[in-house]
């Protein structure tokens, strides 16, 4: 009988565990836990798989990958980790929504988790510190919610005459509180006020809105947040309906049609995910750094500009990285 191969993944303290089959190369396996998966989750799986083809594992080649998805029902995440760590899987890589990395954190204190989180995850308990997370976990801090500022001051350079803006945010992100925190009080620094709306359904979405008109607020800005990026199409078109100029945390917002968006490339995140995953080896998890973007895009929709009769600064255009005739 042949022995079995391993494959080290994430320092000496995780070895893959192998599906033998006759005369093909032995796999090696990870689960992925994931908040929901949308038409965008399909392409930034594929920046995953991509990154880790990188390290030199190629998915039904070298490599096994287990998916299970809550499909925007995060009170089912708990459930599915303890099913992923019961299927022994040697790494845990849990995407979409920062609930699927406390839900893996929860589930277990020994498999090796790589995590992608735009929360911050040593607020959450998920890690120590960046620099020297400790315990099993590490991944990337792709810091979404801590670009709310700067989000919010672009928007104000955009239409300063916008003095009454709506913030959309979901109560169910575990960051929801310290990003509704940040807002309120970068927008006192610029003289601005803020209406929070929570949303956690399409129909919350809807009255969100109706009472923004009744707050008559002429802007509008989204939290950064997976349900409601899945939600885009409504609230682009919402905020169409309504005249509003919207800045989102992502640029699938502008591609849908919305006016402006900032942040880091999340294709590139989860490649870099990726990669971070089948690349680390020879140490814990714990002595890996949380990996940050160091490369921000700003993103403008000069059509959407256009019907909402606004001109964009020519200061703001020659920032911007990308430019949507």
């Amino acid at each position: 009988m042949r022995r079995r191969e391993f494959i080290t993944l994430i320092g000496g303290i995780a070895t893959w565990p192998v599906v033998a089959r006759a005369q093909q190369p032995a796999l090696a396996v990870i689960g992925v836990l994931n908040g929901q998966f949308t038409a965008q989750s399909a392409n930034l799986i594929a920046a995953f798989r991509k990154g880790l083809a990188e390290a030199g594992y190629i998915e039904g080649r070298n490599l096994a990958i287990v998916y299970r998805s809550a499909e925007a029902d995060v009170d089912r995440l708990p459930a599915l980790a303890k099913e992923l760590v019961e299927l022994q899987v040697s790494v845990l890589a849990a995407i979409g929504t920062p609930i699927a990395a406390l839900a893996a954190k929860r589930a277990t204190a020994t498999i090796p988790i790589v995590f992608i989180t735009g929360a911050d995850p040593v607020k959450l308990g998920i890690v120590s510190s960046l620099n020297r997370p400790g315990g099993n976990a590490t991944g990337v801090y792709f810091l979404l919610n801590e670009l709310a500022q700067k989000r919010l001051e672009l928007l104000h350079q955009l239409v300063p005459a916008a003095t009454a803006i709506g913030f959309l945010v979901n109560p169910a992100n575990p960051s929801s509180q310290s990003e509704t925190s940040d807002v309120q009080a970068a927008a006192r620094l610029l003289g601005l006020r803020v209406y929070a709306e929570k949303a956690s359904s399409e129909r919350d979405i809807d009255a969100a809105f109706a009472n923004f008109v009744q707050e008559r607020v002429n802007a509008l800005f989204v939290a950064a947040d997976a349900y409601l990026l899945d939600r885009r199409d409504q609230l682009v078109a919402l905020a169409a309906s309504h005249a509003l100029p919207a800045c989102f945390s992502t640029s699938a917002y502008v591609a849908a049609g919305g006016l402006m968006s900032y942040g880091p490339s999340a294709t590139d995140t989860y490649r870099q995910a990726g990669l971070y995953t089948g690349r680390l080896k020879g140490e814990k998890p714990g002595d890996l750094p949380v990996v940050q973007p160091t490369k921000f895009d700003l993103i403008i929709n000069l059509k959407t500009a256009k019907a909402l009769g606004i001109t964009v600064p020519p200061s703001l255009l020659a920032t911007a990285d990308e430019v949507i005739e």
